[in-house]
């Protein structure tokens, strides 16, 4: 059994199973469902080792005190850390309850068989149920890593098809999320923003925030933080307009016009060179002459837009304060965090704050979730007893979520005779991934939440400090997994940018694999080698060669395709040790230069495959959000502020640009669970550029690549 940070961190057993005196099982888990169907995974582990039908596993919503302190559903970690934890857990409670139940029977232990929880014995016929030893009793025992776990040759439910948890109910829109929840005496609550990051409140017009106190609405301010509540949502909607559209706000010199790729690389950095994808405490080497040996030397550069979030459903969350405690339900992926930073930031005991994790829908990655805990959070406090429901709105989330900040990607590589990369170099520049609200020392919990730095007494701004974990943050697959020889890999932490950035599925490694595997295909062309035989031929791990095999077979990688179409190929291992993916893609650009996708083939190897359909779901969804940013996605903005507010100015992938798609996993169920749900994104970038050159003969170079790109680069 792998390590688990999760076991070490809470070891008890009974942190995260616990026994029913009906016999229902309730497995605990840190980790969040936010559609990744992680509690379809949990559950079909916890059934296979506890010899339980899959109907009687419940998988319980994740909140503070009660579950396990998991950290952050972030980064593709659920299954190593959650799902090893599970099956530990499992194992180990199946060998006690057989310990119990051959004590209770007096029989061998070695003379038990289980079958649904019914523990009976060979040589007497006897049984016992797991209700009957355990039911509504602790285990009071430790959770061994070293408990026997079953053959993967004997897996009845593990890796078989089964049915997404909720996904009926979803389907069938009965769903209920974080924003549909109910409580008596609740009040609806919201915002009033001020027109960009940088405006302050000057004043408040005394007749309108009278009219809407008037109207029986609560008014609640604390610098320029204004919040309405009022049991009548639209009443609350209305009174926030009109306050924002009466007050007085002090708009500063706005949001600095300015070319973000320009800045990207004039503006103050911290420069760190990354060695096997770990930042290094040295100073950067200059980029060398091309090596002795050199037939050909190629650069190019690389760029990528601000990109949101854009949840389906905006952001929300429910707090209640009552006498010296306070619970927020919240969509937040880190419960635990979330806890500790607002425990700082409101002045409150940790001990005196609940956070209950609640599905809101579309969320993932970091964006207004915590926020938007926070501003239930402070309007709540200020109405204690009344459970206060703050919903940002459709602009609130578009103007004011984190964004992944835009990127640039300088590369130079030397190429033999034969072909073969004998120099490689890539300098990444890019604002902070890291802007999760962490509790660490000097406030920086409080000063990663928005509403903090609005209050009377604000919080100082954080200057994020360079990550230096391996493949974390701007750096993740700046590494490439080829064998190219004379790496020299840079991490530039840029200062000074405009935005507001943090953590969106991938960080860094969606703009690092997308410039990678693009420029891989130039070095081919410029050696006269077919793309796929070129990554072959610098491949040296045996399942990485099987997984781009099996997305070539599947495409008909060298078939001839249809006149105008063009098919590209990319590859990559998601931080070079987590679930391998490659994507072909076949498209045509058509006379108005929008990019029209026609087939796309996936394949894969995540380890052992506990739920084929959700690892597939993860392939299949992760290629269409990544086409939507590599086609469509830009944040925009001027000097009043954010001006993509909308799905109009903020536009993504819709149904009359969904390919066929064709996904071939690769089960390996004697090998460690690798981490699926970010490795497709990247390689789908870098497929769609390469197949637009093959299609055009352009070489597209900044997402997205839209009508206007392709455009521009058909005229230089």
């Amino acid at each position: 059994m792998p390590d688990s940070a999760s076991l070490k961190k809470s070891p008890n057993l009974d942190k995260w199973i616990s026994v029913a005196s009906d016999g229902r099982v309730l497995i605990h888990t840190g980790k969040v469902d936010i559609g990744q169907r992680i509690s379809t995974a949990l559950a079909l582990i916890a059934a296979e080792e506890l010899d339980v039908d899959l109907s009687r596993i419940d998988i319980a919503r994740t909140e503070t005190g009660v579950d396990p302190d998991e950290g952050i559903t972030s980064g593709s970690n659920s299954m190593e850390e959650a799902g090893n934890a599970v099956r530990a857990a499992s194992a180990t409670a199946r060998r006690h309850l057989l310990s119990l139940a051959a004590d209770s029977l007096g029989v061998d232990v070695s003379t038990l068989e289980i079958s649904d929880g019914l523990i009976q014995s060979r040589g007497t016929n006897l049984s016992v149920t797991y209700q009957e030893l355990a039911g509504d009793q602790l285990f009071g025992i430790d959770v061994d890593p070293e408990a026997p776990v079953k053959d993967p040759a004997s897996y009845g439910v593990v890796g078989k098809p089964t049915i997404t948890r909720g996904l009926t109910e979803i389907v069938a829109g009965q769903a209920h999320f974080v924003q549909d929840m109910k409580m008596p005496g609740m009040l609806h609550a919201r915002i009033v923003r001020p027109p960009h990051y940088k405006a302050r409140l000057k004043s408040l017009d005394d007749a309108a925030a009278k009219r809407v106190t008037d109207d029986g609405c609560e008014l609640v301010r604390d610098g320029s933080f204004i919040a309405v509540a009022s049991a009548d949502e639209f009443a609350a909607v209305k009174a926030a307009e009109r306050l924002f559209e009466s007050s007085d706000w002090d708009l500063g010199d706005g949001l600095e016009p300015q070319d973000v790729y320009e800045r990207l690389v004039s503006n103050e950095r911290v420069s760190l060179p990354v060695v096997d994808g770990v930042p290094q405490k040295e100073a950067v080497e200059p980029l060398a002459s091309p090596p002795e040996g050199a037939s050909a030397t190629l650069n190019a550069r690389y760029e990528k837009p601000y990109l949101m979030h854009g949840s389906i459903g905006p952001s929300a969350a429910v707090a209640l304060a009552e006498g010296d405690k306070l619970t927020v339900w919240s969509h937040s992926q880190g419960v635990y965090v979330l806890r500790a930073s607002l425990s700082e930031a409101l002045g409150m005991e940790v001990e005196d704050l609940t956070v209950i994790h609640v599905p809101g829908s579309g969320c993932y990655g970091h964006n207004g979730a915590d926020d938007a805990a926070v501003d239930a959070a402070l309007i709540a406090l200020a109405l204690p007893g009344k459970p206060v429901l703050l919903k940002w709105s459709r602009e609130d989330e578009h103007a004011w979520e984190p964004y992944a900040s835009c990127m640039a990607m300088d590369l130079t590589a030397s190429i033999d005779g034969d072909g073969k990369v004998i120099a490689w170099s890539q300098d990444t520049y890019s604002d902070t991934y890291g802007m999760r609200p962490r509790p660490e020392p000097g406030g920086a919990g409080p000063a990663r939440l928005l509403a903090m730095q609005y209050r009377e007494d604000a919080v100082t701004p954080l200057v994020p400090k360079p990550n230096m974990s391996r493949h974390a943050g701007l750096h993740r697959n700046l590494d490439p997994i080829y064998s190219f020889e004379n790496k020299r890999l840079v991490k530039n932490l840029v200062r000074g940018l405009p935005l507001r950035t943090s953590a969106l599925r991938t960080l860094g490694a969606f703009a690092n694999v997308f410039a990678i595997e693009s420029f891989v295909d130039e070095l081919a062309e410029e050696a006269g080698i077919d793309p796929v035989a070129f990554r072959m031929s610098h491949l040296e791990d045996q399942r990485a060669k099987e997984v781009l095999q099996a997305v070539a077979d599947k495409i008909g990688w060298g078939d001839p395709v249809p006149e105008g179409h063009g098919r590209g190929i990319a590859f990559a291992q998601y931080k070079n040790i987590q679930a391998y993916a490659a994507v072909a893609v076949e498209l045509e650009v058509n006379d108005k230069a929008e990019v029209i996708m026609h087939r796309v083939a996936l394949a894969g190897d995540a380890g052992q495959i506990v739920d084929q359909a959700g690892v597939i779901a993860q392939y299949e969804g992760g290629f269409l959000q990544a086409a939507s940013w590599t086609l469509y996605e830009e944040v925009t903005f001027d000097q009043t502020g954010i001006t993509s507010r909308d799905w109009e100015t903020y536009p993504i992938l819709r149904f009359d640009n969904i390919p066929e798609i064709e996904t071939v996993m690769i089960d390996r169920p004697n090998e460690r669970f690798l981490g699926a749900g970010e490795a497709v994104s990247g390689p789908t970038a870098g497929a769609i550029a390469n197949a637009i050159h093959m299609a055009t003969g352009l070489r597209v170079r900044r997402l997205p690549f839209t009508p206007d790109a392709i455009r521009a680069a058909a005229m230089e």
